[in-house]
């Protein structure tokens, strides 16, 4: 099982409550002075990757400490229509203050994860990795790249700390040099950590022969067909990895990975992934507590 960023997840609990609750919950407050005890379930309303549990659980305990928590599925599990994610125990006031934040978190991240199996899926049988991007929400990288992880995917750099990507706009204040492609590749490569890979992105088979001439280990072909990423695997010849993005979709990638690239980035995995649909249902309970999960 891949382990939640634990620290990052406590964080963003406390300002997703913060921001939700700050003022309290004036409804809940307005209907039920005393404790009103309350049995949820968490309802998955299609097929999914589970994702996000672990925060919805967070947000659940940092609400009232006090509520009982049955795990039903796993972050990482495959969930049909009508399968039961978590149950919730305890008082129904504290429920409902911690119900939106919880679904927040747990439709969000399983859409990431359930988008992430689909491109996995679209590409078996290639030996092609599927790659995320640093197109997340703000605050919310850790999480997000957590649940590409539960969805099947790979993660490519966490901060611009990771690694050396030089992109179009490196490449723009370069360009009154002499072949800025193959420029910044050396001088990355002269100035860079020895454990840096070093890679470069290009829009042309001529950019892609610069890179070689710069020894790139990886270039990055940006928003080619799969015709033209077939050629530059051949004018690569193994000398460097090779990886494509750019209007990567669903319908497409299995034609890239046909193509032969090491690995493919796709950006929408976290900024276009659809919310998953689930639903919290609440019912009053007179029954017995049950044993803490």
């Amino acid at each position: 099982m891949v382990k939640p960023p634990v620290a990052d997840i406590r964080r963003v609990v406390r300002l997703a409550l913060q921001e939700d609750l700050s003022l309290g919950d004036v409804t809940t407050a307005a209907l039920f002075p005393s404790p009103a005890p309350a049995l949820a379930r968490i309802v998955a309303q299609q097929s999914l990757v589970v994702a996000g549990l672990a925060a919805a659980m967070q947000t659940f305990r940092t609400v009232d400490a006090s509520l009982v928590l049955s795990i039903q599925r796993q972050d990482g599990d495959p969930a049909q229509d009508g399968d039961c994610l978590l149950q919730i125990e305890g008082d129904g006031r504290s429920i409902l203050k911690a119900e939106r934040v919880a679904l927040n978190f747990l439709q969000h991240l399983s859409g990431v994860a359930t988008l992430t199996r689909q491109f996995c899926n679209a590409v078996r049988g290639y030996p092609v990795t599927i790659l995320d991007t640093r197109k997340t929400i703000p605050g919310l990288r850790a999480l997000q790249k957590w649940a590409v992880v539960l969805g099947g995917g790979t993660n490519h750099r966490q901060s611009l700390s990771d690694g050396i990507l030089i992109k179009d706009n490196h490449l723009a204040l370069l360009n009154h040099t002499t072949a800025p492609v193959r420029t910044a590749c050396r001088k990355a490569k002269t100035t860079a950590p020895h454990t840096a890979n070093v890679i470069v992105e290009v829009e042309s088979l001529a950019e892609v022969r610069t890179a070689l001439a710069g020894r790139a280990d990886i270039i990055l072909l940006d928003n080619m067909t799969p015709t033209m990423v077939g050629q530059a695997i051949k004018l690569i010849k193994k000398r460097a990895l090779v990886e494509v993005s750019g209007g990567i979709t669903l319908k497409n990638v299995r034609a890239m990975a046909a193509a032969g690239p090491d690995r493919i980035s796709i950006g929408a995995l976290t900024h276009s992934a659809p919310a998953a649909t689930l639903s919290l249902v609440l019912e009053p309970h007179t029954g017995g507590r049950r044993k803490r999960s």
